[in-house]
């Protein structure tokens, strides 16, 4: 039989083709150039590589064909195993803005008195004698680095690996939004993990907590694949194919056995669920938020849950969206259970990243409210925003917010490296009116109080999920946002109002590449609370997903 090579648009995959490309650039200087140079050539290759997709995507997204008579542009490529359409390429941007963002973070060496963020050497393990200095130990605030006899001073060593893995990581985001059949998926999803377990456990400082994140993670993200690859077999014995398109195919027909269906979405959704950090699939979340590197959180926090809402829409919207009503009553608990759960356990936590984790979980379940909300574009009264629209906006605001966040949590620091508990950060507003002013808008962004980026979000979500008559998510998301207000205030409070404890942290001044990262992402979460029409209409002009 003669083999046809499938057709590629090449124009259409160039954004990701640019990111694989400096990922694998990448991986020949780390191989070929001396350690003194690794740094600054990674870095600028990454940031090549980034901003090359961004303008890329931007050209795709203007070059995007109209189908069903506008309900939707793009087109599918590479045998169907890629759909490049209005929403992934809003994806694609947003994931390049956000990685940019990470990387800024990535290239801090200014608050730590010079030293890298990440450790000299990851096979050194917590404990070891390596010398004096402030170091490397079990996990403690004081951890040592030191030389130990090393040829070079430990303490100037870098991984500088940690680029390619960010750009790695980036790419199957990248491909994870843009999936045609779930076996794609699979792989974009190992594409994006096994880099974040490995970046997970680089920390120079509190190494243990570090490694332990990074197992933590790659434990449970295992067992969530293999959830994901038995529902993509039960999904295949159902429809007699992966494409999510033929899936649709077949649940429109209504063929094969529906306990398969039923089951195979189930299995399918404990592996989204996993990675966008929904309740009862939660448990690494805090965990990993405290135990890595805070850029890598930052990255991880923001990044993972766009791509990873962009494979759960993708799915549910596409795959199986005309057996809504088989797979909505598993949204609404899971959506409930995450919201109540991200603030009730919020409320009582006293490190600023397990507080942030926490908050990560609740907006989770905000995110899964606008994904009820599907309806036909007929069913949509005037002026309302789509579901579609409204989870798009919300993961922009989100995840601009959460790299601005974590950015200014690098700059609170003690002798034990960042001053992580809640109570350390008494009296910061005193001392640093402008650390503390910009962390406080963007709690008050997360609390989704007017004004701000959060609230047109939340109000977007809420109110596609209530035009689609999910009431009772909604009545539960609007206490929950409530609920959260109280913790988000709490700290603006003890940063402004409360005694400085007897030896206060010091507020360090970051490097250009990290202040314009906290000052961008500051002045986006203002404009967009006030002023938040042109993204949602970008969004809402990416239009629906192709099948």
């Amino acid at each position: 039989m003669e083999f046809t090579a499938p057709e590629i648009d090449w124009l259409l995959v160039s954004p990701l083709l640019a990111v694989f490309a400096a990922a694998l650039v990448g991986i020949a200087v780390e191989a070929f150039t001396p350690r003194s140079l690794r740094r600054p050539v990674q870095a600028g290759i990454t940031a090549v590589g980034l901003l090359t997709a961004l303008v890329l995507t931007v050209v795709v997204a203007l070059e995007l064909p109209s189908q069903g008579g506008g309900a939707a542009h793009g087109d599918v490529t590479l045998a169907g195993a890629v759909v490049v359409d209005g929403p992934a390429v809003f994806l694609w941007g947003l994931l390049a803005v956000v990685a940019v963002g990470g990387l800024a973070l990535f290239t801090e060496r200014r608050v730590d008195a010079g030293l890298p963020v990440f450790a000299g050497q990851a096979s050194v393990p917590p404990g070891a004698d390596l010398g004096g200095g402030p170091g490397i130990g079990t996990g403690g605030a004081g951890e040592a680095t030191g030389d130990g006899g090393a040829p070079a001073s430990y303490d100037r060593w870098e991984h500088t690996e940690v680029y390619p893995l960010l750009t790695f990581a980036v790419a199957g985001m990248m491909l994870f939004a843009a999936a045609g059949d779930l076996l794609t998926m699979f792989v974009a999803l190992e594409i994006l993990s096994l880099p974040l377990y490995l970046l997970c456990g680089l920390g120079r400082r509190r190494r243990l907590l570090s490694q332990e994140s990074a197992m933590k993670y790659f434990l449970l993200g295992a067992f969530s694949s293999g959830f994901f690859v038995y529902g993509a077999a039960l999904l295949y014995g159902y429809s007699g194919t992966l494409s999510l398109a033929g899936i649709a195919a077949a649940v429109g027909a209504g063929g094969g056995p529906t306990v398969l269906l039923l089951a195979g979405v189930a299995l399918v959704m404990v592996a989204l669920l996993f990675k966008v950090g929904a309740v009862p699939f939660h448990a690494w979340t805090p965990d990993v938020y405290q135990g890595a590197p805070t850029p890598v959180t930052a990255f991880m926090a923001a990044a993972t849950k766009i791509a990873a809402f962009g494979a759960v829409l993708r799915f549910l919207y596409v795959a199986v969206g005309d057996a809504r009503w088989d797979w909505a009553p598993l949204v609404w608990v899971v959506a409930i259970l995450t919201m109540l759960g991200g603030v009730v356990l919020a409320v009582g936590q006293s490190d600023i990243k397990r507080l942030l984790a926490y908050s990560s979980i609740a907006h989770t379940g905000f995110l899964l409210t606008g994904v009820l909300g599907l309806q036909g574009a007929g069913e949509l009264g005037v002026d309302q925003v789509s579901s579609l629209q409204a989870v798009l906006f919300y993961l922009a605001t989100y995840g601009v917010a959460t790299v601005g966040i974590f950015a200014v949590t690098t700059l609170v620091r003690d002798a034990g490296g960042e001053a992580s508990g809640v109570d350390r950060w008494s009296g910061v507003g005193r001392t640093s009116p402008l650390v503390a002013g910009a962390f406080a808008v963007f709690l008050l962004s997360l609390a989704g109080i007017p004004l701000t980026s959060g609230f047109v979000a939340k109000w977007s979500v809420f109110a596609s999920a209530a035009g689609a008559g999910a009431w009772p998510v909604v009545a539960v998301a609007i206490t929950s946002s409530i609920v959260a207000v109280y913790f988000y205030v709490r700290h603006i409070v003890t940063m402004f109002f409360a005694d400085p404890p007897a030896d206060p942290p010091a507020v360090v001044s970051p490097s250009p590449a990290t202040s314009v990262t906290i000052g961008v992402a500051l002045l986006a979460t203002v404009v967009l609370g006030v002023v938040p029409g042109p993204l949602l209409e970008l969004a809402g002009d990416a239009g629906s997903f192709l099948r």
